[in-house]
């Protein structure tokens, strides 16, 4: 079938140099410098999710739920207002993964290194920390309240030294990102 059949323009050297001129004043994108700009913070996003993802599979397995539950229900005891909820196991899973599943999908807004996922990572981010340092104290202490002991390592305690690396590498990389202006393409 010949171009002409197909409605496209004849092959010549006027047509040529047309589209060579067109590429050549295609729009240009600017650049942020290389240090800063490699991926956004989605790597270290997405190296989190998989650490959370772990971290699910490590308190399901080693008994997280028999401190947790007990630990709410003394910490309720002192204080009316305790805002946890006692959870089964079922429920804990559900919460757990949909959450999980949220944060995947979010990776690739990261990668982006949209403002607006900024807040939620840093809290994404401390909140794993912090998770991680409460597996690590309870397996240095025995007990997360008076009554509420357990044998050491604590539940979830295995996958807290990733909790903590991958949470770092996360706010280092939402700090060295802070400044980066992503751009849309210039000169249309």
């Amino acid at each position: 079938m010949s171009n002409r059949a197909r409605g496209w323009p004849p092959i010549s050297i006027a047509n040529c140099e047309r589209a060579m001129e067109n590429y050549r004043h295609r729009p240009t994108l600017r650049h942020t410098p290389p240090a800063l700009s490699a991926s956004g913070y989605g790597n270290a996003w997405f190296a989190l999710c998989v650490v959370f993802a772990l971290h699910i599979f490590d308190e399901a397995t080693t008994g997280f739920l028999a401190v947790y539950n007990p630990t709410v229900i003394a910490l309720r005891a002192s204080w009316g207002w305790f805002p946890m909820p006692i959870v089964d196991l079922r429920g804990y899973l559900t919460s757990h993964i949909a959450i999980c599943a949220v944060l995947f999908c979010l990776t690739p807004v990261a990668a982006r290194g949209m403002q607006g996922l900024r807040p939620v990572a840093w809290t994404y981010a401390i909140i794993m920390f912090l998770n991680g340092l409460g597996h690590t104290l309870g397996t240095i202490v025995g007990h997360t309240v008076a009554s509420v002991t357990f044998p050491r390592p604590a539940p979830g305690f295995y996958s807290s030294p990733f909790l903590f690396v991958a949470s770092v590498w996360l706010m280092v990389r939402l700090r060295r990102t802070a400044r980066v202006d992503f751009q849309l393409p210039t000169g249309l």
